[in-house]
């Protein structure tokens, strides 16, 4: 088993802690409640503490499954592993049909959005229905995306990443409409600390312009396999990176959305956790 030298708060993460064996290293992930199952996938540089109060609110009524995904959490940090979205979808996908997970839910927000349309591709027959927020499935356009890319994927920025805790320190203050209690904020400087390592962190970035290629085909593959899901957008109006009009891609490939607009940032479920849950309860009840 992974021995991790971060321990999350009990007091702000309680929940009991599941391991998956997996080739890259022990995967630790989240499965609280019983009934339909929801996957929830978390981005950068964030953990399975993202979702706490979102777990909390809908454990009761589902199970809630959220791993950590390689590099980010409590899941090892593997030397092997290239910390691409193709590769992290593979080790949810496998997880997935460990747990043998059916009628599935999927959520995904930041890159746990391209992730979970990945799987949910793959695994189509297991899936139930999508909630996606503040997220995107396509090669980056416009000026902003393409633009962080390049500049958080240089060489000067990779070795700040890195050597410092950049993501948190700096960038989820400004992703959030109300601020981070201190507590909280160290529960995800804890996890990316530089004694764990920041490789997950730093390659995400990397990879906005890197897996062109990956998106151009999941663009495509999400147009062909999973336009007829249902699907609940929960997207905070005020993330300047991913605004309300990023709704519309979505919107032109699936048959079947609702949307739960929230007044939040980027980091969705710290800013609305409540509506989220309640929004997600309603649109499952159909």
């Amino acid at each position: 088993m992974f021995e991790d030298p971060f321990v999350p708060d009990a007091s702000l993460y309680p929940f009991e802690r599941h391991w998956f064996d997996h080739d890259t290293g022990s995967i630790h992930y989240l499965d609280e409640g019983e009934g339909p199952p929801i996957l929830f996938l978390h981005g950068n540089p964030t953990w399975s503490f993202l979702y706490r109060g979102i777990v909390i609110r809908l454990r009761k009524r589902f199970r809630c499954i959220a791993p950590d995904l390689p590099g980010f959490g409590l899941s090892a940090r593997p030397s092997n592993y290239g910390y691409t979205p193709g590769e992290h979808a593979g080790v949810v996908g496998d997880l997935i049909r460990h747990l043998d997970l059916q009628g599935l839910t999927v959520m995904g927000q930041d890159w746990g959005g391209p992730i979970g349309l990945r799987v949910a591709v793959d695994e189509r027959p297991r899936i139930r229905a999508l909630v996606m927020g503040n997220t995107w499935f396509w090669p980056a356009r416009g000026r902003a995306m393409n633009a962080f890319g390049y500049v958080m994927g240089s060489a000067p920025a990779q070795s700040l990443l890195r050597s410092h805790n950049l993501f948190v320190d700096r960038l989820m203050p400004l992703g959030v409409l109300h601020p981070l209690a201190p507590e909280v904020l160290a529960q995800y400087r804890g996890a990316q600390s530089e004694a764990l390592g920041r490789e997950g962190v730093a390659e995400f970035p990397r990879q906005v312009t890197a897996a062109r290629a990956w998106f151009s085909d999941l663009e495509d593959d999400v147009a062909a396999h999973l336009s007829d899901v249902p699907l609940l957008l929960t997207w905070g109006t005020r993330d300047p990176l991913f605004p309300p009009s990023t709704m519309d891609r979505f919107r032109a490939v699936f048959d079947d959305v609702t949307v739960c607009r929230l007044e939040a940032k980027h980091f969705i479920q710290e800013d609305a956790p409540g509506e989220i849950a309640e929004a997600i309860e309603a649109f499952l009840a159909e």
